[in-house]
């Protein structure tokens, strides 16, 4: 009986996971337009080229990649596969979602001066995590699908962006809090963003790991949409445990990402 009581509740808290934070962004849509726009300001105030800024920023993270990689390195990959194609696009997936994760450590006390001295919606700040990052990541992504595969694939891009944004706000949720009560993480997690970038097919194809280190890609979650997204832009094999796995994941952090969420919101006032 305790067990079911568990289980009805674990599905009454991920529903709330799952519908909660798109209820906050539709209630507080119009604030979370201003913060937009602050963050864009912010961002490029006193440059010369201004917003463009927005977009160079990934583009030359990109290019300095593929310089080392194909132009110094010449690295191949098998199968009639062309580099550079897989690395822009893999990459760029790889870069919105370290962006979104990275920031949403912080993103609690980026924002602090709007919201000690005033009434805040706090769970809208983790989607500021997401919001400026798929804008200029769609720019960049669909751009460059589109001159390398066409219009088809860079639309089917988009759907993909747009699921990893949606599948990545429980973790920006979770991110925020333990990012805000245990600092430490802060520094360590530069590293385990690299690190799990190099367990990830950014660079190299999946059946490239060694055999006895293929499990890695199941734990990975990312690894999944790297193959879905390389699926729809250049036609390599994918299978439907690569939309399962990511799926389940999902299912799996709503809730705890939530309840932790908000139980934590009543101290962070204090805390900051």
């Amino acid at each position: 009986m305790k067990l079911q009581t568990l289980f009805f509740k674990y599905q009454q808290a991920t529903l709330l996971g799952i519908f909660q934070p798109w209820k906050i962004l539709y209630q507080h849509r119009q604030l979370f337009k201003m913060l937009l726009k602050r963050d864009i300001t912010n961002r490029t105030a006193g440059t010369v080229l201004g917003d463009i800024w927005l977009v160079l920023q990934p583009a030359l993270q990109i290019i300095g990649f593929w310089f080392l990689l194909d132009i110094v390195l010449r690295v191949k990959l098998p199968n009639q596969v062309e580099f550079v194609n897989y690395f822009l696009i893999g990459m760029l997936l790889w870069l919105f979602i370290a962006e979104v994760l990275t920031r949403s450590l912080g993103i609690l006390r980026e924002f602090s001066g709007l919201y000690q001295r005033s009434i805040f919606p706090l769970a809208l700040l983790p989607w500021l995590s997401v919001g400026l990052s798929i804008i200029l990541y769609a720019i960049v992504l669909f751009i460059v699908t589109f001159l390398l595969h066409g219009g088809i694939a860079a639309s089917l891009a988009m759907v993909i962006l747009i699921s990893v944004a949606i599948w990545l706000i429980p973790l920006c949720y979770l991110l925020a809090i333990i990012g805000l009560f245990l600092k430490d993480l802060a520094q360590f997690f530069p590293f385990l963003i690299t690190l799990t970038m190099y367990l990830t097919p950014v660079m190299y194809l999946p059946q490239q790991l060694p055999i006895n280190l293929q499990w890695l890609l199941i734990l990975n979650p990312v690894a999944d949409w790297l193959v879905l997204l390389h699926a729809v832009t250049q036609g390599t094999s994918w299978e439907l445990m690569n939309i399962i796995r990511p799926f389940l994941y999902w299912l799996l952090w709503l809730a705890p990402s939530w309840i932790i969420f908000t139980r934590a919101e009543p101290q962070i006032r204090e805390l900051l």
